[in-house]
């Protein structure tokens, strides 16, 4: 298998440095951009072939596999304290490596093991421990949608609180941190293979929301965002455009853009933020463990919907013309067009089959506006408990 010949760049963030490896490298080459003489632990889920993680285990001289289980449910408490545990038993300390090989939930497990232990992940989460960068963290991302490689954010599902009393329900946090930023990124296209067409179509409609919210986000966005988010959106909608053409296979030829459009996609939201669609997705996932991709697409069409609806002109107007030019419609149509596309890329579950109930209706937007307003500020268009509400019900 080749070494790697893609680009290497790298960004500085205050204090450290961030290698990116980019593409048509192999898991046998690690060894030409890491130091792999110390204890590592190689972090995986369920749902990742374990030939995966063994090609990385075998180039290290000390290295722990720990396999958690797939997608959402390696996000909570109990999973992330549990694993923190095999690593104090495999006395990893400062200095040592953690590799993950994963999705999006892998990602941000990771992210948070290479930093001091908390006293508790409850605490770390509500900001009662501080983060502290301690041990080198290298993503190798198995999905074309999280960008969770190359972010500040480790997301996890935690018990909520309500001024400092636990509610006795559960919610997903963002923890936000430079610290956290992986030190080296490894994409590697020939590791999507074998990606199920479900969590592939979920995971690239992710990196769409990721961009879309990124470009219409209203105070944090700069000129860095804008670039990468135009071309994460060009690059995904033009996939989605082959596969409807070609049908769910197609993915294959086009993979290696896939997997640069997400890490597009999360520079542009780790520089502008992402939004309202994360924001109102959080407490769906945390309650009925929605996948997270599928989470947001449940919300995207309506939320978009609602932007227009109220604010037409301004920076949704060019969403609107770049989304035209790639699908071919009349500008007034881009939003409808692209949700139908989606509808075809992966047809759309309502919240009724979830197990959405509702008390839910009244219950999400309260904890949106108590956990989410990091984000719910990035809203393109102002939210309140009503319109939150009317999203729920227009998406049930």
């Amino acid at each position: 298998m080749s070494g790697f010949i893609g680009t290497k760049l790298t960004m500085n963030l205050g204090e450290r440095s961030y290698d990116i490896i980019l593409k048509n490298g192999a898991l046998e080459n690690l060894y030409q951009f890491a130091r792999l003489d110390r204890r590592v632990a190689v972090v995986t889920d369920a749902g990742v072939p374990a030939e995966y993680a063994q090609r990385v285990a075998d180039q290290c001289r000390d290295a722990k596999i720990i396999t958690v289980p797939q997608g959402e449910a390696s996000k909570s408490m109990k999973i992330l304290e549990s694993v923190l545990h095999q690593m104090l038993e495999f006395n990893m300390g400062r200095g040592d490596l953690v590799i993950a090989v994963g999705g999006g939930a892998i990602m941000d497990l990771c992210k948070l093991l290479g930093c001091k232990r908390p006293d508790t992940v409850h605490n770390l989460y509500f900001k009662r421990f501080p983060v502290v960068h301690e041990k080198d963290v290298i993503a190798i991302p198995t999905t074309c949608g999280t960008g969770s490689e190359c972010t500040n954010i480790s997301v996890a599902i935690v018990k909520d609180e309500k001024d400092g009393v636990l509610t006795g329900g559960e919610t997903k946090l963002g923890l936000v941190s430079d610290d956290i930023i992986p030190n080296k990124v490894c994409l590697i296209p020939e590791l999507l293979k074998t990606l199920p067409y479900k969590p592939f179509a979920c995971s690239a409609i992710d990196a769409l929301v990721h961009a879309t919210e990124s470009f219409l986000s209203p105070h944090r966005k700069t000129m860095t965002s804008e670039l990468f988010s135009e071309k994460a959106m060009d690059v995904i909608l033009k996939g989605f455009k082959l596969i409807d053409e070609k049908g769910q296979d197609a993915r294959f030829e086009y993979m290696d853009q896939f997997v640069t459009a997400s890490f597009y996609a999360g520079i542009a939201f780790l520089k502008a933020g992402c939004g309202p669609v994360h924001g109102m997705s959080f407490p769906l996932g945390g309650t009925y463990h929605v996948p997270h991709g599928e989470s947001n697409y449940m919300l995207f069409g309506a939320i978009m919907d609602y932007y227009d609806e109220h604010k037409p002109d301004g920076e949704i107007m060019k969403f609107k013309e770049l989304v035209s030019s790639i699908l071919g419609c009349e500008v007034k149509d881009a939003i409808p067009e692209m949700n139908a596309l989606l509808q075809r890329i992966l047809p759309l579950r309502p919240l009724r089959d979830c197990g959405f109930t509702e008390a839910d209706f009244k219950a999400f937007p309260l904890s949106v506006e108590a956990n989410q307003q990091r984000l719910m500020t990035n809203a393109y268009y102002p939210f309140d408990l009503e319109s939150e509400e009317a999203i729920y019900r227009k998406c049930y």
